[in-house]
């Protein structure tokens, strides 16, 4: 399953060799949540998460996943990836870090006040982010199943997964690609 890119015809010279930013990587996303035949072929599972890869603009990594009630993420970062995801159906949280941090060589930090962020993304509803964003995504619904589209670039590199206790954050594993076939 899969949205059609523009074609290098329908393109210019330029947009052709050019990394998708983060307004496109957004307005992508955008069309494909709004695509109601793409929603609705996601097979959803009461138990656990499912998604199916889309093909995203300009070589991106694009997913449309599916939540059950109470499930999410948990803490994360794309590591060197830009992307941006909406909600397709229902409604999804996002808890986030306003704060910058640093990219290797550690596995505990203290936060400080105020870097944290919450947000409830409905239906339409969405954001892009930069490289580095640490992020949870939560369905917070008892009952009903969320759908969200997102999409990265460059493809992701890996994924760093951290818990949180108050305000520490403790860095707990790094998948890479081979680990999520």
């Amino acid at each position: 399953m899969s949205l059609p890119s523009p074609s290098p015809a329908s393109a210019p010279a330029s947009a052709a060799a050019a990394a998708p930013t983060q307004a496109e990587l957004l307005d992508f996303v955008r069309r494909a949540a709004a695509d109601a035949e793409l929603i609705a072929s996601l097979p959803l599972d009461p138990e656990g998460r499912t998604w199916v890869r889309l093909a995203g603009p300009g070589g991106s990594e694009a997913w449309l996943i599916g939540w059950p009630p109470g499930t999410g993420t948990g803490w994360h970062d794309h590591a060197d990836s830009v992307g941006a995801f909406v909600t397709a159906a229902g409604e999804l949280k996002e808890n986030a870090l306003a704060a910058r941090l640093p990219t290797d060589g550690w596995k505990t930090l203290e936060l400080n006040d105020g870097v944290d962020r919450e947000r409830r993304l409905t239906l339409g509803k969405g954001r892009a982010f930069g490289r580095h964003h640490v992020h949870e995504v939560l369905n917070e619904s008892a009952d009903r199943h969320a759908v969200s589209v997102h999409a990265y670039y460059p493809p992701l590199p890996q994924i760093r997964r951290y818990s949180r206790s108050g305000q520490t954050l403790r860095l707990e594993q790094v998948e890479r690609p081979q680990d999520w076939q």
